[in-house]
């Protein structure tokens, strides 16, 4: 499985952390030493996961190394959505007319991309689709409760869009050479360590230090059982990419693997956390850094609880 190609759209609109202080009484320092974020990005008015998705996916389509109408497969990754019923990939399927695709959501947090990649392997492995796209997408504030003093300045907004195929169609073509993912309800809060009722207080994180444990250990976990298969360890990554959730829990998983800070792609201080598009928009930034042969670990966590892990070889 090859990553043809990955995108990435942010809205336009930056919000400091000045903007709490008179929302939730937090100033910019304790948010900064706290979670190592400075601003975030806020879609406008005329904008919504759907949007967002499209947005990231338009970028690629000039630099594609094939039509769009060739993708079989479609697969949307967000908590944030739109529409229950209409979701991001049949919006996208409709926006560029691909006729023949399969379209399907998912949802497991922040570890939404991971699984979205995973399904597409699987159909990969049945004969079912030869060229997917995968659209994580999120609309935080929409849901986010900015009064909030636990998360309310947490989440930011943006999407990010990654072709595969199952065979190679191009030099520039990055292998996907292993993918994990683990259900985690069953362990410390479970379902209720972050939490999301539309009508009733938007995103809401009331068990951030059980968050912040589980994360450090299963974002390492996952990718160290891919590894070990694999007979690789993590002295054997060029860089890593971790769920932007939180500064200090990458700096936590850097200390405890003992892994050089700078070969990690951060971009929590800019975006905030911009859930399961976090990684893949980390990606895309830090396309031009990767050179071949490259071997890039990409982990995550969501608060459902969740992980997933993935190896990509430049």
């Amino acid at each position: 499985m090859f990553i043809n190609e990955v995108t990435y759209y942010l809205p336009s609109k930056v919000v400091a952390n000045d903007y709490f202080a008179n929302v939730n009484g937090l100033s910019d320092e304790w948010i900064f030493q706290r979670t190592g974020i400075k601003e975030r990005r806020k879609a406008d008015a005329s904008e919504n996961t759907n949007t967002l998705g499209i947005s990231a996916v338009e970028k690629a389509i000039s630099i594609l190394p094939y039509s769009i109408q060739d993708v079989d497969l479609i697969v949307a990754a967000t908590y944030t959505p739109y529409d229950m019923v209409g979701t991001l990939a049949h919006v996208i399927q409709q926006k560029y007319a691909i006729a023949n695709a399969a379209a399907v959501a998912i949802t497991s947090a922040c570890s939404s991309l991971v699984n979205a990649i995973e399904i597409v392997e699987g159909y990969f492995a049945m004969g079912k689709a030869a060229k997917a796209l995968v659209v994580a997408s999120e609309h935080n504030t929409y849901y986010g409760n900015e009064t909030d003093e636990k998360s309310g300045h947490l989440w930011g907004d943006g999407a990010a869009a990654i072709f595969l195929s199952k065979e190679r169609v191009g030099e520039n073509d990055m292998e996907v050479q292993g993918v994990i993912t683990q259900g985690l309800g069953h362990i410390g809060r479970g379902p209720e360590g972050v939490s999301l009722f539309p009508k009733e207080g938007g995103i809401v994180m009331p068990y951030g230090k059980d968050v912040f444990l589980n994360a450090c250990t299963y974002m390492i976990d996952g990718l160290e059982k891919l590894l070990v298969s694999r007979s690789l360890t993590f002295n054997d990554l060029s860089y890593l990419i971790p769920h932007q959730a939180n500064m200090r829990i990458i700096l936590q998983m850097a200390s405890l693997l003992d892994f050089p800070v700078e070969k990690i792609f951060a971009n929590i201080e800019l975006l905030g956390n911009t859930g399961c598009a976090s990684t893949a928009i980390a990606l895309a930034q830090n396309r031009h850094r990767l050179a071949k042969n490259d071997l890039v670990g990409l982990t995550v966590f969501g608060g459902g609880y969740s992980s997933g892990a993935m190896l990509i070889r430049v």
